[in-house]
């Protein structure tokens, strides 16, 4: 097949470029050509989607397939490149998120039934969140290319090239060595998947002009945040002796949920769904979910070719990672509690 993939130089877009060569297709990407390098193999086309003049250079004389837009943000952005390449291709996939969601993550068992955030196919950024956004565009999608399309809502990704700085942090932390901080209950079961399983399922599903909506969110407990982490030491050899601290400690010291510990969520009745959306559709369609710990030592193995000070740990709207100091200062506080 030919297939144009938006994107395609970082995380998910990579892992789905180099997926779609590895099964012999014709790959195009599209991308500013600023985030990652080119992949060997793929016809790259260097542009902005929000240029109209270069999706007109995009689709001039070109034909797919299908197309996979892996990193549509702004509903009218996305319906731009729709309506662009509507006549130039038989299939679109739209990479959205599980933040599309308003129930996500406060109700429990959330699948494709749920409903969405409100938001138009053609509303600009200022309309909302990321979650809502993403909502945008899974309807510039739906109402743009005649039925002919996928909707992919992952849940929470790692995987080697993560360029979103969860995992990535918590190996280089835990590769230090030491006493490491580790937040909560570390038998709450967690839900995570690898980028490299939703690269596989979606170009499957697109090859074969699949339609409709698959949450891929991994399967259920397929870890908890203390395996997860015990992934890590094994991982990087370091010997690092992990340090739990409950949830209200944690809170009561400030701690900023999700992002100062990436990944962690106190055990709340707001957050009591985070870990449980459903994957059981996709999982029925052919989604596969490598171990969690097979996944860990993927990431270290590409991270620890990076020097430590060139890692990214960070994405466009978030900064992971707790300062070294206040760290330091939570644990010598769990210490001396009564």
């Amino acid at each position: 097949m030919r297939i144009l993939v938006i994107g395609g130089s970082v995380f998910l877009g990579r892992a789905i470029a180099e997926e779609a060569l590895g099964q012999g297709h014709e790959v195009t990407t599209f991308n500013r050509g600023k985030s990652g390098a080119d992949l060997p193999g793929a016809h790259a086309v260097h542009g902005d989607r929000e240029v109209r003049a270069d999706l007109d250079r995009l689709a001039e004389g070109r034909e797919w397939d299908a197309v996979i837009d892996v990193c549509g943000r702004t509903p009218r952005v996305v319906l731009d490149s729709v309506r662009r390449i509507s006549g130039h291709a038989g299939h679109y996939t739209c990479i959205s998120s599980i933040s599309a969601f308003p129930d996500w993550p406060v109700k429990t068992g959330l699948d494709e039934s749920f409903p969405r955030h409100e938001c138009p196919p053609d509303a600009d950024a200022s309309y909302g969140d990321y979650g809502v956004l993403k909502a945008g565009c899974e309807r510039a999608v739906e109402e743009h290319f005649d039925g002919k399309t996928l909707i992919i809502d992952p849940g929470l990704i790692i995987g080697p090239h993560e360029n979103v700085g969860r995992l990535p942090w918590w190996l280089t932390r835990i590769a230090r060595g030491g006493r490491v901080l580790a937040p909560g209950d570390p038998e709450r079961p967690i839900q995570l998947i690898d980028a490299r399983d939703i690269a596989a399922f979606t170009v499957a599903q697109a090859a074969r002009g699949g339609t409709g909506r698959f949450l891929t969110s991994g399967i259920p407990g397929n870890a908890t945040y203390g395996s997860w982490l015990a992934d890590c030491v094994e991982a990087t050899g370091s010997g690092a002796e992990l340090v739990w601290a409950d949830d209200r400690f944690l809170l009561d010291q400030g701690v900023e949920q999700w992002t100062e510990f990436p990944c962690w969520l106190a055990d709340t009745p707001e957050t009591a769904g985070a870990w449980t959306p459903s994957s059981a559709k996709a999982v029925a369609a052919g989604l596969t979910c490598r171990p969690v710990s097979e996944t860990v030592r993927d990431t270290w193995a590409w991270l620890r070719d990076i020097p430590e000070d060139r890692r990214s740990f960070a994405s466009a709207m978030l900064s992971h990672g707790i300062d070294p100091e206040k760290e330091a200062r939570i644990l010598a506080a769990w210490d001396a509690r009564d």
